[in-house]
């Protein structure tokens, strides 16, 4: 039986290289994982994404799967992935895959096998094209930088990669290599994961001759072959990566009638902050209203035919409280503030790792400090083009993926609680934003998270109740209302550092208040990154 259980769930994503080490190598691990369910449980999850954890070289952190069906040395076995699995059942939260089928790594079996032979059965398993007057085929870019082309001189044909080079794109064209990925994805399924996150799920239908990358014309047939093949049939969440999703788009994806998927991550609000036409490193300040708009428009065009995710932070994003937050005077207070905009809006909410106990960004000196291969890339390419080094390193401090990347900080001592090794990445200052610390503190992040997960099992109107954007006059004040069956229920923020005033309409009388990050009484004026929502009458 279907029960949508993942409309009134919250999802906790884990980074697992830098989630918990027991082994001393510096790098997190499932075991460390399985340590650290109980903490899960009791701030209230319902399922884990889990980022991927399959053997991997690891050119891009193990989105470059070489082999789906076993593990990374560096995480465990796949006995302690089975084990994971069920300790995980006890404590009612379920393990989501993070699922990588646009492409492979270039070690994967099939991409070696390809790459030395035409006649291989497993060539069509990717795309070739030849070259064109002894240049690429055409100026499709990588993602990452550069040709989305590759020539393997050998065979007088490129290869495509919309991402890095060893990550060379499958060719969702053929039905074997499609039969394969669904072979595999049941596998999973046996195995008792709760759902799949689709990494890039928007690319599978690219059609590389006319340059169509997302959303391409075949993409919704493909989606919908998927389901009926692996997961249409089972009780379980899939959620897709779409860069390129409008409201339009997302309908179709998430519309239950069409059997594809359950929800998507689109990322209209996360590009709020870069300059319009350019790349996420081109930085501009973020205009609150703007965000509320997009969140607006998002709750209100989804509604009835779709399903919404909602997020701050991921694996690839930097640390919301240091983007749109305050992270040096007011790194609570708007980190709660953050927390209780997003809340009471209807989707399903996803914490990143760290996000309940308030870590913020890890600023860099030198190039020579960053891991992640995106910002490298950027780094090289703009050099070239004349930009300044400090200009550079400024863009990766605000934007760059190893922000999310650095260590959970479990508790104050050396390395954070993370390992009793040297971490893969350095750990942050952990002296004051550690778990142990938000968990002994009532007031913490940690229990306004905990707060905001039991109001959404508890109260229908969060999940059901209709959305309603209120006006305000000042730019940094964001309100909305939401109703259900003769229910109310009002959010307001101030967005911002400064105290503002906002007048309620008196009608509006207030029943009961529900969460608020100020122990003071609600009144017109809003204090810095003041947040409350209310029941009215």
């Amino acid at each position: 039986m279907k029960t949508n259980w993942w409309k009134k769930a919250t999802i906790y994503q884990i980074y697992p290289r830098s989630f918990k080490d027991t082994n001393a190598d510096g790098i997190g691990d499932l075991p460390g994982i399985i340590q650290h369910l109980d903490y899960l449980a009791f701030l209230g999850i319902d399922a884990v994404w889990l980022s991927p954890v399959y053997q991997s070289p690891n050119e891009d952190n193990g989105y470059d799967i070489s082999d789906y069906q076993a593990i990374g040395s560096e995480y465990g076995t796949m006995a302690d992935m089975d084990r994971l699995i069920e300790e995980a059942k006890k404590r009612n939260i379920r393990i989501i895959m993070d699922l990588v089928v646009n492409h492979t790594s270039s070690e994967h079996p099939w991409f070696q096998s390809a790459l030395h032979n035409t006649d291989s059965p497993f060539h069509d398993f990717y795309i070739w094209r030849k070259s064109v007057d002894g240049n690429p085929p055409n100026a499709l870019q990588s993602n990452f930088g550069g040709s989305a082309w590759t020539l393997v001189p050998e065979l007088g044909e490129y290869y495509l990669h919309l991402h890095a080079k060893e990550q060379p794109d499958l060719n969702w064209e053929n039905k074997k290599m499609r039969q394969e990925i669904y072979r595999m994805m049941n596998y999973w399924i046996k195995k008792g994961v709760g759902g799949f996150r689709l990494d890039v799920i928007d690319l599978i239908g690219k059609e590389p001759d006319q340059s169509i990358t997302k959303n391409g014309p075949k993409l919704h047939e493909l989606l919908q072959e998927m389901n009926q093949n692996t997961f249409g049939e089972y009780d379980l969440v899939t959620v897709g990566e779409t860069w390129g999703a409008t409201p339009e788009i997302a309908q179709l994806y998430s519309d239950e009638d069409r059997e594809e998927l359950s929800m998507v991550f689109q990322f209209e609000h996360i590009n709020l902050d870069k300059q319009p036409g350019k790349r996420k490193w081109d930085l501009k300040k973020l205009d609150p209203k703007e965000l509320h708009q997009v969140f607006s428009k998002w709750q209100t065009e989804l509604a009835g035919k779709g399903w919404n995710s909602l997020f701050w932070n991921n694996h690839d994003l930097p640390r919301i409280i240091s983007r749109w937050g305050d992270d040096q005077k007011y790194r609570i207070l708007s980190g709660k503030m953050l927390a209780i905009y997003l809340y009471f809006l209807q989707g399903t909410p996803y914490i990143y790792q760290g996000e309940e106990i308030g870590m913020i960004n890890y600023p860099v000196k030198s190039i020579d400090e960053v891991d992640d291969i995106e910002s490298r890339r950027m780094y090289d390419e703009r050099i070239e083009l004349g930009y300044t080094e400090d200009e550079i390193i400024a863009s990766i401090n605000a934007k760059g993926r190893d922000n999310a990347r650095h260590p959970m900080q479990w508790d104050a001592s050396k390395q954070a609680g993370f390992t009793d090794g040297i971490p893969w990445l350095p750990v942050g200052d952990a002296t004051e934003i550690n778990a142990a610390a938000a968990l002994d503190d009532p007031n913490s992040l940690f229990y306004t998270y905990k707060k905001l997960i039991q109001l959404r099992k508890e109260l229908p109107i969060i999940t059901e109740g209709t959305f309603e954007s209120i006006p305000t006059d000042d730019t940094a004040v964001l309100a909305y209302i939401r109703k259900n069956e003769g229910e109310k229920l009002l959010v307001v923020v101030n967005f911002s550092g400064d105290p503002t005033q906002f007048l309620l309409d008196e009608t509006q009388q207030i029943k009961e208040i529900l969460i608020h990050n100020y122990e003071k009484e609600i009144s017109q004026t809003l204090l810095p990154y003041e947040a409350y929502a209310v029941l009215l009458n």
